[in-house]
């Protein structure tokens, strides 16, 4: 392969992969293909001659185009994205549900529906009638620990 034909390919390669960037996005293919025009460039004015050189300078420019400068730009250019410290059961505190079947200390037969699902619950003491309201204490396992709410509550 003669030098012309190299160059002509770090040249259509590099513009090739920075055309990929726009369907795969995320920076990697943009810096490949920015250095494969970098390296393009030195080979057209004659600076880099042997092929080997070459690729190995594509292989270090790519590198460390994408450890300086994806960083930053992902900084100022990045997705869409979002963090949130969920804890269900602090969030579910307090929250007043309905009863689906009686709830009581003794055993876990009870139900209650907690954001349009039925759930085991169990109360400390006493019993909470089907059709009622209840109000989550808190969450052992699987099962809602609940109290009656009262009227006033409501």
């Amino acid at each position: 392969m003669d030098g012309e034909t190299l160059t002509m390919i770090f040249f259509i390669g590099g513009v090739a992969l920075m055309i990929i960037e726009t369907l795969v996005p995320g920076g990697v293919s943009f810096f490949l293909g920015f250095s494969g025009l970098l390296v393009g460039g030195l080979r057209w004015f004659g600076i880099l001659e042997d092929p080997a050189a070459s690729v190995v300078a594509w292989l270090f420019t790519s590198v460390a185009l994408i450890l300086a400068m994806r960083p930053l730009l992902m900084k100022y250019w990045g997705g869409e994205s979002s963090f949130k410290l969920a804890n269900e059961d602090v969030e579910a505190m307090d929250e007043v549900v309905d009863v689906v079947e009686p709830v009581n200390a003794q055993d876990n037969s009870g139900r209650i529906r907690f954001q349009g699902i039925s759930w085991q619950a169990k109360t400390l003491e006493g019993e909470i009638p089907a059709g009622s309201k209840a109000k989550i204490r808190y969450r052992d396992n699987v099962t809602w620990i609940v109290e009656p709410v009262d009227e006033l509550e409501e």
